[in-house]
């Protein structure tokens, strides 16, 4: 029996995926478009003395930190709110109007606006990322094999957005014609059209998915939305906090493209080939060039092991994706070496490090997203979806405040290992090692949490 939120599932086509999976891959796509192409650009503008404001390296990443932890910490209010009053579908219109008024903003060339522009994307971000995410759970029903790869394309539409965004508006800021604040309206237009094609397209394909809170869902079954949770239920909810403690090292770590990454690019990075500069924001596309590439593969691949049963379970999964990761960054610690005393070193360091940490993503972020819509009892569905993109806000704020003393890393005033920039990259190889060791330790226990759910 299904509900509101929870079309069936096509009999004798279990391996076909719901249509309004895709419409939700092509909304995501436009809003990661305008989120990942402003993101890339970001500590460049703010340190930035021709177009920009000029700020120390210490003071751009601080702010890059604080901002990319609010886009993930909002998410929490809007889940709640979608759960309890306004449902998932009229949270991703309100976000989606809020995030291109942000991006508006930004396209003026004052701080004020620019820092409004901020705070309006910020809020825009809470009422929509959680939401989206949770809608395309709302399409599947419990036990469905089909829910992990679901995620995993639904993720490829996340990177095909980035892939674009950091592509078109890393294009206009290296335009003498054009700068920054092109770049910041070309986002604003990317979400624009996401959300014409969410309002245009969202009856023919998800029906009423959405519409109802999950709250007053919740109150026309037998348990009600007052029905105390279960044994199981508060276990599956406490594997959530644990993964999401693990999440946190991910993330800390995956985040260092948008700053400390961002400046390797832009000043050790041999960026010119046959009278071409390649723009800064260019080398962020790779992560989501890779993940289009490689997501079909993962997303096969899950569903080829799940009809074997011998697909990893989710915490096995998040330890390979954190030792992997611990991996992407020995390119960083060696490409860095090389590039003391003001060598350009190879894109290659660069392109190496983007494409193990997407093989590393692959194993952990859709699987989360995955995850929590397994575990969550329906009515908190969409408020447990924000505590998990609290994780990443906690991981974002700290991994900036860290992007903030490589300087005083590379001249070797915290400690002294290879030296130079080489040892801030080497903080992220030995502490996403320890994270995927100590969950792969840990996977029995958290799995017997999950109640085999995950």
């Amino acid at each position: 029996m299904t509900d509101a939120t929870s079309p069936p599932v096509a009999v004798g086509a279990p391996s076909k995926q719901p249509k309004g999976l895709y419409l939700l891959f092509g909304v995501e796509m436009w809003e990661r478009f305008s989120y990942y192409g402003m993101r890339a650009l970001l500590v460049l503008f703010l340190v930035s003395k021709a177009d920009g404001f000029g700020w120390t390296k210490e003071e751009a990443s601080h702010v890059f930190g604080w901002y990319t932890s609010l886009v993930y910490l909002t998410p929490l209010l809007g889940g709640y709110l979608a759960d309890r009053f306004i449902g998932t579908h009229r949270c991703l219109i309100t976000g989606g109007i809020v995030i291109a008024a942000g991006h508006v903003c930004l396209a003026f060339v004052n701080q004020t606006s620019f820092f409004v522009g901020l705070g309006l994307i910020i809020v825009g971000t809470g009422f929509f990322k959680s939401n989206v995410s949770t809608m395309v759970g709302q399409m599947y029903t419990e036990g469905d094999r089909r829910r992990d790869a679901g995620f995993t394309i639904f993720y490829m539409g996340i990177n095909t957005g980035a892939f674009f965004g950091q592509i078109v508006c890393g294009a206009f800021q290296e335009s003498p014609r054009f700068g920054f604040h092109w770049a910041f309206g070309a986002a604003a237009v990317g979400m624009l059209l996401g959300l014409a094609m969410y309002v245009s397209h969202k009856r023919r394909y998800l029906g009423e998915i959405g519409d109802r809170p999950a709250r007053e869902v919740a109150a026309s079954v037998a348990d009600g939305p007052s029905a105390p949770l279960t044994h199981d239920e508060r276990q599956k909810i406490l594997a959530i906090f644990v993964m999401a403690f693990f999440d946190i090292f991910f993330w800390l770590a995956f985040e260092q493209a948008g700053s400390s990454m961002n400046f390797f690019a832009a000043e050790r990075t041999q960026r010119t080939f046959a009278g071409f500069q390649v723009p800064t924001a260019w080398f962020q596309s790779i992560n989501p060039l890779a993940i289009m590439l490689f997501a079909p593969v993962f997303a096969r691949l899950w569903t080829w092991l799940a009809a074997r049963g011998r697909e990893p379970n989710t915490p096995v999964k998040f330890g390979i994706a954190l030792l992997t990761l611990s991996a992407g960054f020995v390119f960083m610690v060696v490409g860095a070496r090389a590039s003391e005393g003001g060598v350009l070193v190879s894109p290659l360091w660069l392109t190496a490090a983007y494409v193990v940490h997407t093989l590393a993503e692959l194993c952990l972020s859709p699987v989360g997203l995955s995850m929590i819509t397994k575990l969550s009892p329906p009515r908190y569905g969409s408020v447990l979806m924000g505590t998990w993109f609290l994780a990443t806000a906690t991981a974002n704020f700290i991994g900036g405040r860290i992007a903030g003393t490589v300087e005083k890393i590379e001249r070797g005033e915290v400690f002294h290992l290879f030296g130079g920039q080489a040892d801030f990259f080497f903080i992220f190889v030995v502490s996403s090692a320890a994270a995927g060791v100590a969950v792969l330790l840990l996977s029995g226990r958290i799995n017997k949490l999950m109640h085999g759910s995950a």
